[in-house]
């Protein structure tokens, strides 16, 4: 089942920002579900390169680590929890919730105090050269 959710959180990657994802780097650590030869075979499909850090690395997962922790904390252990989970299927409608939330909502101070997504989408904006520039009033 692992295997199976990596996979659909590559897939969602991949629909929300096209096709072909070249230079991405997927960063994980040395699970089964991060080894196994689908998951090699899809990132290859969508362009994106596995990195896989080394056991023991201080900084293997450090990133990953964080952003599950804020999940646990806000979410899933936090006080805006709706009440006790009381089916997979429950906790993981929540999830979904809670990843959108995440990356178009939330505000990063590091980025402004603007969503992720409009951080991105506004940097794409800016290196986008295929555009006219606009007329200036």
């Amino acid at each position: 089942m692992r295997t199976a959710m990596v996979l659909d959180a590559i897939e969602m990657a991949r629909w929300n920002r096209g096709t072909k994802i070249e230079g991405l780097r997927c960063h994980s650590d040395a699970g089964s579900q991060f080894t196994s030869i689908r998951y090699g075979e899809r990132l290859a499909e969508i362009g994106a390169k596995p990195s896989i850090g080394t056991v023991g690395d201080s900084y293997d997962n450090a990133l990953a680590e964080t952003v599950n922790g804020l999940y646990k904390t806000e979410l899933i252990r936090g006080p805006a929890r709706p009440g006790p989970w009381r089916t997979v299927e429950d906790v993981e409608l929540a999830t979904l919730g809670w990843v959108h939330w995440y990356n178009t909502t939330r505000l990063h101070g590091y980025l402004h105090d603007r969503p992720p997504a409009e951080f991105e989408a506004a940097f794409y904006d800016r290196e986008r050269t295929d555009q006219p520039l606009a007329a200036t009033q």
